[in-house]
């Protein structure tokens, strides 16, 4: 057996997932990077401009890619850089959902993708108050100066994925996910008139009300958030839903407890209510048992370190430096995962 797959990393020109702009792909090959690919696009027809959030953090325009092919004429080259190979994302649910939606509003079928996430596996085999790409790729020795480029985020991830099987002795993703008592999720093939993923519905019901697209990654990347807000005062918490019994238990946030601070985009009770959805246990303070805390009011991983930190987050750090299995998620990373705005 060999440790072969495809990592890929997607940047989106605004909060719909179906809008890629770029892509990065780094193939490996025995654990070696034997190739690498990326390519500037135009997003889907219709899902093409380009928000002032997402360019501030990757940097590319809409006149970076005025020439460049579409996603749907592009993605045969992409598919078949990745023939059958499982893919790796860091937050596999956003990277795999930008295949689905772009292909949906390209009116084209997509294939079947076992794939693998790096943030659920990092969240598994590593210790860090944050998993977000910096974080993870410095505990895995891997290099990361450009951070939102999708060939060196592309770059990272595989960087990672072949640093956690060789802590765990595997030498295929079968034999690590067999160790860690998993099995390797896969996203299934589509076909156009087959139903449309709920990314996709809501970014064509709010085209058509004439708003923008949305429903993936609100100008951010991986461990970036919206920045320019003041920390706020008290949100209103609400109720703390039950788990859902029947999410799917490879998602990142399944099985977490999951406390909320700050101000979010979205009201702190639909926040609770999508993570309860995707098998989350929502509470309202930090404790023992918490397990992700999501912070909001602009934070980024990099806060961690410079100290713009609420009082929950500052709980989180002292509870993580005792050992407790305890992280802390953006804003960003949080919406990428249940899929909102």
């Amino acid at each position: 057996m060999a440790l072969d797959f495809t990592a890929i990393d997607f940047e989106t020109a605004n909060g719909f997932r179906g809008s890629p702009c770029s892509v990065g792909l780094t193939k490996v090959r025995g654990g070696v990077v034997v190739e690498e690919a990326s390519w500037l696009m135009r997003p889907p027809e219709n899902h093409d401009h380009f928000e002032y959030h997402n360019t501030r953090i990757h940097g590319i325009r809409a006149e970076d890619v005025a020439g460049a092919p579409r996603f749907g004429e592009l993605f045969p080259e992409i598919g078949a850089f990745i023939g059958g190979d499982i893919l790796a994302a860091h937050n596999a649910a956003f990277d795999l959902g930008v295949i689905r939606s772009g292909l949906e509003v390209s009116g084209l079928p997509g294939p079947a993708y076992e794939y693998v996430c790096t943030v659920m596996l990092s969240r598994r085999c590593y210790s860090l108050v944050s998993n977000s790409l910096p974080y993870a790729a410095e505990e895995a020795g891997v290099p990361l100066v450009n951070h939102h480029d999708a060939a060196e985020d592309a770059r990272a991830c595989a960087g990672i994925l072949v640093d956690i099987a060789r802590r765990n002795n595997a030498n295929s993703i079968a034999e690590l996910y067999l160790s860690l008592g998993l099995a390797i999720p896969k996203q299934q093939a589509f076909e156009p008139g087959d139903g449309l993923s709920k990314q996709t519905l809501a970014a064509l019901a709010g085209a058509g009300r004439g708003g923008a697209a949305f429903g993936g990654r609100p100008g951010v990347g991986n461990g970036a958030g919206q920045l320019g807000r003041a920390w706020s005062g008290w949100p209103e918490e609400g109720d703390n839903p039950a788990p859902n019994p029947a999410a799917e238990p490879g998602h990142p946030l399944f099985g977490q407890t999951v406390v909320f601070t700050g101000k979010l985009a979205m009201a702190r009770p639909e926040a609770k209510q999508r993570a309860a959805d995707l098998g989350a246990k929502p509470e309202s303070r930090v404790t023992g048992r918490t397990t992700v805390l999501v912070v909001g009011d602009g934070f980024v991983a990099g806060d961690l370190r410079n100290g713009r930190l609420t009082g929950k987050a500052k709980r989180v750090l002292e509870l993580h430096s005792r050992g407790q299995q305890i992280e802390v998620l953006s804003e960003g990373e949080f919406l990428q995962m249940v899929g909102g705005r």
